[in-house]
This record gives structure tokens, C-alpha cells and sequence, in this order.
């Protein structure tokens, strides 16, 4: 706890003043929380000069402020500090009054410290429920209980009587604002008789479960202003229907109103459209801003005094309430303590202070300030609308002032998505408990019927909305795009791989959770596929998932993809959830992708081809904006894939729980991927999964120029960038801004501006899908009536280089395999290898007369003690590459080698007679003779020596091919040709 501060302002009496000392619990460096000393300081300041100055206030006496801070040394509020400085100050400074603290959980040990001592304590924080129990403490600032007397009122006010819904975010490691905020609301509206009920999540553990509500129509959410957009563009885009509920979004300082014309929806991202369609059903509560000159003049002042003693700006906002809370409080302490000074004759108890600050009203510099019995002070609220649903602001609609009316705003009217309020309880109840025609011999049917025939004349009747939403949840439980994995039969190319234990390997440019092809080198390598009901079908298995839980997100994100259906997008078919064999199947398109058929060496892209391609894209894209989806955000020349008739499709769209994460990696095949990325994506440190529409604009022109100049991505004149140096450089976003080159004899003077434009780094500039498609339509009508005759010149150019490409596959096909037979003929016995190759399992033998040759180096440990490694690789190295050339010449077969030691057998696995010793004796007398001429790299003047030893008899031999090939050897006598460094007789061979 750092030494208290002391501010003494100047007495204009004759008489030396009595101190009145007020001691301030403040934070003093985190100028984040509302009530912070460079934020408050200045009108605490202001407010004590006053007195001071005013003759008719306290005369005799004159206040003083010490002040420290609450903060821990994280500079967060700590309620274990804050009571430790109202201790130092009580017994150091006795102080007639505190002021502060703001924080909640630093305020309640303090209150019951002041309590205890019989101590004022006025505050413009401490909002929590439950502070009327230390009968110490006046707050002249809002509170949570005020925010819940409001929420009753405004139930009251639309005639809801029965249900409410509180969602809170809650981490339980911060001043839990959120929590205490839910906490006010819920204590009132309980004490109303509404059945209220409770949902907690946490921001940081991802998407929020919202099943209870479909039992409530009134929604109050207490969260970040980021996690609350988040939460609607969630409900929008999992179905749930705008005019069926009321979202009150409790914003108490109007954070997310702050931009001018308010539109607290935008954001400029993919999400705006979702978003201005779900903030329909949004209400904002916030506190009002006094209206009244004194406070627009304590307002400027305020930001004078902050910016010249603390060098600290202040903001037009409505934290600087709390500031005028402070101000008034001391205000009203100072004119409570001279009435009961006037009447006690000196210095009065504190708990007759407090009690006259309570039921008063007092005109102050935030208007008219209403302390009620328990001292809390009344407060007004503002509730916020979208008052023009074409252009999405938000204006105040309603006011609630302290007289405790909600009142219209002159000329403004609350809009409803369905005409008027959500019913309290639909009339068919909230899961059709409670239809319009009960008997069960009134058909569905008719229940439709009569339904339409009052559709011209009213808007649609509650039970309408609530059959629409029960069919929507039995379309997400029904889970029509579940596949049995037993269903999905795997390919004959599949199941070739899988026995090879091979696994494609992915593009470098493939997709997040998979492309449906790859490239190695320039042959095309198709992805995994199989046959679902008959038809061929695209598997993609999800390697970064063990399991998939089917929360109400995941349901409707699959429900979505089953959906969206176009021509120029491919098509869903269904997902296996089952482990291991968790994967997405898709329609299959067999010509490859875009990246394929650029890369082609037999097909021609002429520009009619490529217009015809571009515009498929073009028209696959702006449906995708347009729909649920909302954006694609891996779009690239391999997510683009040509099915039989040369049409284009867009793939890898959707499925935001299904990708993996995209972990930063330092290697090129990361930042390859990354080259069609928008630069602020790249940017960006949580990049959204489904990136942004006009992300997606961005890469649609590095396809364009792929397609205009057919030399690769972001392909730069002159220039041998690596992936890595690209993206960093456009990630860096500095002038002159680092894009593809553009070449006037490849293109049009138009698709060269039209790559300019969508690849902006200002994301305003950037056309949007169905701009770009007017655009190509007006340039290029010369192409549209021949695009047919086109395609079919292409199909039947393709049909004529199939033969020669298949030749030339086939040509490749016998070299790979004379290599591969070649390799297996190095590493297995000739017999043993044309058995393999054949399917037979190789049978174990028995052997009646062979001979073994072992040898190893003399003191090859020594050697290696005195030797580097690369020295002892190079030695053996070295002396196996003269001793396998020797073999050679006799009838032996090596077995292996391991470290020094050198095996090898004559008279298996092909019998030889009686020959098999002789060759063994010859081949060692050969190897000895070219051991006395083997010369060590490293060590020229040591002689290599060589101890040998054979041993002929019967064997056991055998093959086991199972994991890997291995030849192994079965005698009793094996073990007698190891050798011990003791052994006399060298440059010999043992028999």
C-alpha cells in the first residue's frame, strides 16, 4: 500500500478551519473502470472547491481529500486491499467520511468496515444487490436493484407476466460485472412473481446451448458487446425466427452506441448482413444521459481538469455519469452534515449523517438526484431501437425517468419484426401444447387451411409461428444428413491405398478440412472416394476430431449444408459421425479443379473457356453471399472443381465446427495456402473460421489473375518471392501494397481494373459478387451464344488426347514398376521376391547341409571411441561396399550386416550340393585378401583386421514379410560364430 495522498483547498475565513477529512478508496492507474481517480479526481476536486468556497456550507470548517489506491498489483480492483486502506485511513486520518470504493467486491468489506465504525460512505459505484444491508452506504450513482425496478416495469408496460430468460456471461476471474448486473435483474423481477430463469456461460468456451428457449419469449443478456452480436448472428442463422422473442441487450453505458448513426450491428465483416436481420427482435438498455446545462457544463469541465492533472483524456460517453455521481455525492454529504452539525453543536454520528441523505431529493449537476429509504439513488434509463429497419439505426425510443413511466420519445415508435410485441405465452403454447383447435378429430390440414384464409387480413396468428418453429426442430432431430458409414462402399483405388498403408498426401493449396484433389508434381492425384447409394461420391475424413458432438450449432450448420442447393456449388450428400470413419461426403467431381485444368497440358484455355469458368464462379459465389452460409472464406483455385460437363462448383464451403484450426506453422506449404487470403485476414489473431464476403472478393481476384495470366498464384513479373516473404509483405499493408502482376497482352484493359478492384487493400473498394456479374455481362457479350458450341469443341479436343494420355500413363506405370521390382530384388532373394509378387506367402525351410560366414572387425570398438560418427558410417560404408562387390563372384547370399558384423550363407535359399562350403571358404579368403588393402579414410596408417569363422550344418530359414522384409535364420551352431576380443587366432578363418 503506497503512502496516501492529501489535498487541502484554500478557506476564505478569518478563522483557522476545522478539517473535514474525506478519505477517497479509488483505483488510481486502471482507467478502465468508470469510477478510476483520473476520471472522477478532477470532479471530486471541483465538487470540494465548491464547498469550500460557499460561506453558507460547513462555515467553520473546511474539507480535505486523502486518497489510495483500491488496485492490486495487477491494477485490478482487490477486495483485500481495499479494506487494508480503509483501516490505514481510519486510524490514521479518522475521516468523517469515505468516498468510494467503486468496485463491487472491493466495496462490500469497506462497507461493513464503515458500518462497524459508524462511518459515512458515499459512492457512485458498488451497484451490486445487497448493499442496503450496511446501513452506511448512499450511492449516488446507478444501481443493479434501479436496473431490475426497470425490468418490471417494462414487462409490465408490453404485458409479459410470466417468463423471462437471463443469459450471462460469467468468468469468475474479473469483477464478475455481468453476473451482478443478471443478479439485479433476476432478484426484481422474481419479487414481481415472474418465473425468471438462468443461463451462464463463459465467452472464452465457444458457442452457447440455447435450448430453454424455446419456452421464453424475453431475453436479457448480459455480456460483451462482441459476444452479443455473436450470440444473435447465432440464433439468426440457427432458425430462430425474429418476431418470436425480445432480446434486451443490457449495454448500461452504451458502448456498442457510440459510432454515429448508431448501428451497433455493424461491424463491416461477413456477419453485418446476419446481424441487421437479427438485431430486428434487439432492445438496448442503457442508462440516459442528463439533458440538463449544468451537467454539459460539468462535462467540460471535466475534460479540462483530467487532460491538465493527469494528462488523461475524457471521452463523451456515459461513464462520465459516474464522475457526476461522485460530484453530487459530495455535494449532498456536505449539505447533510451542515444541517445535522447546525443541530448536534459539533461533530454528528454517522449514522445520523447518512439517515438525512436518505428519502431526499436534491437538484445536482446530473439533474434531479432521488435518494430512495435504503440509499439508493433513482436512476433513468434510455431503451434503444431499430427505428429504421431499411438502414438498420438505432435511436432512443423510450424513456424511463425517475418517475418510473416508460414514455415514448416524441415521433418514435418500438418496431416489431411481427407488427406488435411476442405474446407473453403463444396461444398454441410454446411446444403446440396448446393449439387452436384442440379436438384431435380437426385435421392438420384444415388447421392450415383456416389459417390461410385469414392470411390477407392479419398478420400470421401465434400458433402459425409456433407450428413453423416445432417444424424446424423436428427437422434438425429427424438428421437427414446422417450417413451410415455400412452405407459408404470404398472405391477399388481406395482400397488399393489403404492396403498399401498410403494416405494421399494433401495440396499444398488444398482446403481446410480437404480438398477433393491434389497435385504431385503434374499428375493428378484424385482424393478418396467411394459409392453411396450407387453413386460415386468425394470422402473427406476429419483427422482433427476424434469425435463430433452434435450440439444445436453443429445440428444447424449441417441442417444448412443439406439446404443450400446450386448448380455452380457442390453438393452436400451427408456426414459420418461415426468413429473412426468421421468424414464429410460430397458430390465428386472427376474433371479435378480449377488448379487441374490451368495446369493441363491437353486442354487449350482460350478466353470464351475462361470467361465461361470465371462466371461460374461469379455465380456460385454471389448465391453463397446471399444465402445462410453467408461467406466461404478458403475460396481458392483448388476449392474450385470441374465436374463432367466443364461446370464449375465451388467447394469447401460451410461446416465451420468441422475445420481444423489453422495453427501458424513456419513452413512453405503453410504460407502457400495462405496466398489467396485477404491481407486483413491475415492480420487478424482469430481470423474468423468462415473469413469475410469480402475476404472471399479479395481472393477471387488472385483466381483472376491465375486464370488471365496461367503462370500460378500471385504470380509477380520478375520476381522469385517465396510464399512466406508474399504473405508477409501483403500482411504488412504498407504503401506501395504488394499484389499479383497484371500483363495488357494476356487481358482485357476491363478484367485487369476488375482485378485491381477485388483485390483492394481498402475492403470498401472491393465490388460485391453481383456487381462483379453485371460487370462480365456487359463486357463480354460477344462470348454468351457460343459458349455451348465452345464447351462442346473442348469435350471432344479432351476425348482425342485421352488415348495419348493414357499411353503415356501406361508408359509410366511399367517404369515404376520395373523399379520397384528392381528395389525388391536388392532386398529379398530372387525366389523369395517372384513368390511375393505372385500373393504367395513365403513357407519357412529346413535345410540339410549349408555353411555360414561371419566375420567382424578387430577392435572396432576402440575404432569407434576414437572416431566421429560420420567417420565410423564412412569406415563400414567404405568396407561393405568392396565386400559386397566380392560376393558377387561366388554363390552366397548375404544375410545382413549389424554394426561390424557381416553374415553370409551359402546353399539356401537356392541348394547348391555339396558346394556350398567351398564357396564360402573362397569368398572368405577373398575377403581377407582385400582387408590387406583397405585403407581407413581417417586412420591411413592402421591395418584393418578381420576376424572370420564358418560353420556348416543344418538350418532353419524363413521369411516374414508382415511389416517389413526380413530373412531370418534358425540353427543351433549360429551362436558359435560370436566372437570374443580375446580370441588368438586373427587374419585367420575359423572353421
Amino acid at each position: 500500500m503506497t503512502e496516501p495522498l492529501q489535498l487541502e483547498l484554500s478557506f476564505n475565513g478569518l478563522l483557522e478551519p476545522q478539517n473535514v477529512t474525506l478519505a477517497a478508496i479509488l483505483p488510481l492507474s486502471n482507467t478502465e473502470y468508470p469510477w478510476a481517480w483520473p476520471r472522477v479526481g478532477p470532479a471530486l476536486m471541483r465538487a470540494l472547491e465548491r464547498v469550500n468556497d460557499d460561506p453558507t456550507l460547513l462555515p467553520g470548517h473546511r474539507l480535505r481529500i486523502v486518497y489510495d489506491s483500491s488496485e492490486n498489483k495487477d491494477g485490478v480492483c482487490s477486495d483485500s486491499v481495499a479494506p487494508l486502506v480503509a483501516v490505514d485511513f481510519k486510524f490514521s486520518y479518522d475521516p468523517w467520511a469515505f468516498i468510494g470504493p467503486g468496485c463491487d467486491y472491493a466495496s462490500s468489506p469497506v462497507g461493513r468496515f464503515t458500518t462497524h465504525w459508524d462511518v459515512p460512505m458515499v459512492t457512485a459505484g458498488a451497484a451490486a444487490i445487497g448493499f442496503h444491508l450496511y446501513t452506511s452506504i448512499t450511492n449516488t450513482g446507478p444501481t443493479h436493484k434501479k436496473l431490475g425496478e426497470f425490468g418490471v416495469r417494462l414487462h409490465r408496460h408490453f404485458g409479459w407476466h410470466r417468463h423471462a430468460m437471463l443469459m450471462f456471461s460469467d468468468n469468475k476471474n474479473d469483477d464478475r460485472p455481468y453476473y451482478f448486473t443478471a443478479e439485479g435483474l433476476y432478484t426484481q423481477l422474481q419479487l414481481d412473481n415472474i418465473t425468471t430463469a438462468d443461463k451462464v456461460f463463459n465467452e472464452q468456451n465457444g458457442p452457447v446451448q440455447y435450448d430453454d428457449l424455446i419456452s421464453v419469449i424475453m431475453v436479457y443478456m448480459c455480456c460483451s458487446w462482441d459476444t452479443f452480436r455473436m450470440l444473435m448472428v447465432q440464433f439468426w442463422r440457427d432458425g430462430l425466427p425474429p418476431e418470436d422473442y425480445a432480446f434486451f441487450f443490457i449495454d448500461l453505458f452504451g458502448h456498442s452506441l457510440r459510432k454515429r448513426p448508431a448501428r451497433p450491428w455493424y461491424r463491416g465483416d461477413a456477419d453485418d448482413h446476419a446481424a441487421k436481420k437479427a438485431f430486428r427482435s434487439v432492445k438496448i438498455l442503457t442508462y440516459k444521459e442528463p439533458q440538463n446545462p449544468e451537467y454539459r457544463e460539468f462535462v467540460s469541465n471535466l475534460k479540462m481538469d483530467a487532460l491538465n492533472m493527469f494528462n488523461f483524456t475524457v471521452e463523451d460517453s456515459l461513464t462520465n455519469l459516474i464522475a457526476g455521481g461522485f460530484y453530487d455525492g459530495v455535494m449532498l454529504y456536505s449539505q447533510a452534515l451542515n444541517e445535522t452539525m447546525a443541530e448536534a453543536g459539533g461533530r454528528p454520528r454517522g449514522d445520523i449523517v447518512t439517515k438525512r441523505m436518505w428519502n431526499r431529493t436534491y437538484h445536482g449537476v446530473t439533474g434531479l438526484v432521488q435518494i430512495d429509504g435504503e440509499g439508493d439513488r433513482e436512476i433513468d434509463f434510455a431503451l434503444w431501437d431499430m427505428t429504421d429497419l431499411e438502414s438498420g439505426v438505432f435511436q432512443v425510443g423510450t424513456d424511463c425517468s425517475s418517475s418510473k413511466m416508460l414514455v415514448p420519445v416524441p415521433g418514435m415508435k418500438v418496431q416489431w419484426p411481427g407488427g406488435a410485441p411476442p405474446q407473453d405465452i403463444p396461444d398454441c403454447g410454446f411446444k403446440n401444447d396448446n393449439l387452436l383447435f384442440p379436438s384431435p378429430f380437426v385435421s392438420l390440414s384444415l388447421t392450415f387451411y383456416l389459417i390461410s384464409l385469414f392470411v390477407p387480413l392479419s398478420p400470421p396468428p401465434p400458433c402459425t409461428l409456433s407450428l413453423r418453429k416445432l417444424k424446424l426442430e423436428n427437422e434438425l432431430a429427424a438428421q437427414l444428413w446422417r450417413v451410415q458409414w455400412e452405407d459408404v462402399q470404398m472405391s477399388d483405388l481406395e482400397k488399393v491405398m489403404r492396403r498399401a498403408c498410403s494416405r494421399l498426401t494433401l495440396s499444398l493449396r488444398g482446403s481446410n478440412y480437404g480438398s477433393l484433389l491434389t497435385m504431385d508434381g503434374n499428375f493428378q492425384i484424385y482424393a478418396k472416394t467411394g459409392y453411396y447409394k450407387g453413386n460415386i461420391a468425394a470422402i473427406k475424413y476429419v483427422t482433427n476430431k476424434k469425435r463430433i458432438e452434435l450440439t444445436r450449432m453443429v445440428l444447424f450448420e449441417l441442417k444448412h449444408m443439406r439446404d443450400v442447393q446450386n448448380e455452380h456449388l457442390t453438393r452436400f450428400i451427408g456426414a459420418c459421425i461415426d468413429p473412426p470413419n468421421i468424414c464429410i461426403i460430397t458430390e465428386y467431381c472427376p474433371r479435378g479443379s480449377l488448379q487441374d485444368l490451368m495446369e493441363s497440358e491437353t486442354i487449350t484455355l482460350d478466353w470464351m473457356f475462361r470467361y465461361s469458368l470465371i462466371n461460374d464462379i461469379v455465380k456460385g459465389m454471389a448465391f453463397l453471399h446471399n444465402s445462410v452460409i453467408v461467406s466461404h472464406g478458403n475460396l481458392k483455385s483448388s476449392n474450385c472443381v470441374v465436374d463432367s460437363r466443364f461446370v464449375l462448383k465451388i467447394t469447401d464451403y460451410g461446416l465451420a465446427s468441422f475445420r481444423e484450426k489453422s495453427n501458424m506453422e513456419d513452413t512453405h506449404a503453410y504460407y502457400a495456402r495462405k496466398l489467396w487470403a485477404a491481407p486483413e485476414l491475415l492480420r487478424a489473431e482469430c481470423p474468423p473460421p468462415c473469413g469475410t464476403q469480402k475476404g472471399d472478393i479479395y481472393s477471387f481476384g488472385i483466381i483472376l489473375q491465375e486464370l488471365a495470366l496461367l503462370r500460378g498464384v500471385f504470380h509477380i513479373e520478375g520476381d522469385t518471392l517465396s510464399p512466406k516473404e508474399i504473405v508477409e509483405r501483403v500482411a504488412l499493408g504498407q504503401w506501395p501494397y504488394l499484389r499479383p502482376s497484371l500483363c495488357p497482352q494476356s487481358h482485357s484493359e476491363e478484367v485487369g481494373q476488375l482485378m485491381q478492384r477485388c483485390w483492394s487493400e481498402d475492403v470498401n473498394e472491393r465490388p460485391e459478387f453481383h456487381h462483379i456479374k453485371l460487370l462480365l455481362r456487359k463486357h463480354n457479350r460477344g462470348y454468351g451464344s457460343n459458349i455451348l458450341d465452345n464447351l462442346l469443341s473442348r469435350m471432344e479436343q479432351y476425348a482425342n488426347n485421352l488415348e495419348e494420355l493414357v499411353e503415356e500413363r501406361t508408359q509410366a506405370y511399367h517404369e515404376e514398376k520395373r523399379k520397384a521390382e528392381a528395389l525388391l530384388y536388392q532386398i529379398l532373394p530372387h525366389s523369395v521376391a517372384e513368390q511375393l509378387k505372385r500373393g504367395e506367402t513365403v513357407q519357412a525351410e529346413a535345410f540339410d547341409s549349408v555353411t555360414i560366414y561371419f566375420s567382424d572387425i578387430v577392435g572396432f570398438t576402440a575404432i569407434s571411441a576414437e572416431s566421429t560418427p560420420m567417420q565410423v558410417v564412412t569406415l563400414l560404408n567404405d568396407l561393405y561396399t568392396c565386400f559386397d562387390a566380392i560376393i558377387d563372384n561366388f554363390d552366397v547370399y548375404k544375410v545382413e550386416t549389424i554394426g561390424d558384423a557381416y553374415m553370409v550363407v551359402s546353399g539356401l535359399p537356392v541348394r547348391n550340393g555339396k558346394l556350398h562350403g567351398r564357396e564360402i571358404a573362397r569368398m572368405s579368403l577373398a575377403l581377407l585378401e582385400a582387408v590387406h588393402s583397405f585403407r581407413i579414410r581417417h586412420r591411413p596408417a592402421q591395418q584393418l583386421r578381420l576376424r572370420s569363422g564358418i560353420h556348416s550344418g543344418e538350418r532353419r530359414w524363413g521369411h516374414d514379410c508382415r511389416v517389413q522384409a526380413v530373412l531370418y535364420l534358425f540353427s543351433d551352431k549360429c551362436t558359435s560364430l560370436s566372437f570374443s576380443d580375446t580370441v588368438e587366432s586373427l587374419e585367420s578363418v575359423e572353421c
